[in-house]
């Protein structure tokens, strides 16, 4: 219960003016290793490498894993998507009313470069924190993915899942998970300009 209470405390800190820490820039870098042409992928990081990255995270949100793979297209936490808080129906933005937060904590990608395409395996991880008016049990949320092009234009899209487990003598519950996107790299084109913008859905019901 005490620590119910503290991350509770949080919670509301963070709804009531002090924020918490920006996303930072240079987002994409990779734990999977750098860009490859061959037709086999290397073995890359698995979806408990990145969690045990969130588990183990001290830092700002978004904060990148490992080193560059240079010539891969980016891989970024959109605006305003690096975090998603849920509130009690008709409650948003009291942080007293606040059922629970999402976090994305740490990203990563490879990319698998071929003639007039590109194949991006991504992966993200986070945390959630249960909140005042939480519920124990499993917490779904949804997140946006997007590429775009070197104009910002949208190249592709998808809509996927997290959830993490959460109690009231454990509010904190821990996500990741790894998926791979393929879209074709238009004649004149490298594949350094695009991105890929992994993000929560801020129009999910009762975010605020």
């Amino acid at each position: 219960m005490g620590a119910f209470v503290c991350v509770c405390g949080v919670l509301t800190l963070l709804t009531s003016g002090c924020g918490i820490s920006s996303i930072t820039s240079g987002l994409g870098s990779s734990v999977f290793g750098s860009s490859s042409s061959q037709s086999s992928p290397s073995p890359g990081v698995s979806e408990e490498q990145l969690l045990s990255a969130a588990k183990t995270d001290v830092g700002s949100v978004g904060t990148p894993v490992g080193e560059v793979a240079h010539g891969c297209p980016r891989l970024s936490i959109s605006p305003h998507g690096g975090h998603l808080t849920i509130y009690e129906d008709g409650r948003a933005g009291d942080g007293l009313a606040i059922m629970h937060r999402g976090e994305i904590t740490k990203t990563a990608r490879e990319c698998q470069i071929e003639p007039g395409r590109v194949t991006v395996r991504y992966g993200f991880s986070g945390r959630v924190l249960l909140g005042p008016r939480g519920h124990a049990g499993n917490v779904k949320l949804p997140i946006n993915v997007t590429v775009t092009d070197a104009k910002r234009a949208k190249v592709t899209s998808d809509v996927v899942s997290v959830d993490a487990a959460v109690a009231v003598d454990n509010p904190i519950g821990y996500f990741s998970t790894v998926r791979t996107v393929t879209f074709e790299i238009p004649e004149g084109t490298r594949p350094g300009e695009f991105e890929v913008f992994v993000g929560f859905d801020q129009g999910a019901q009762g975010a605020g």
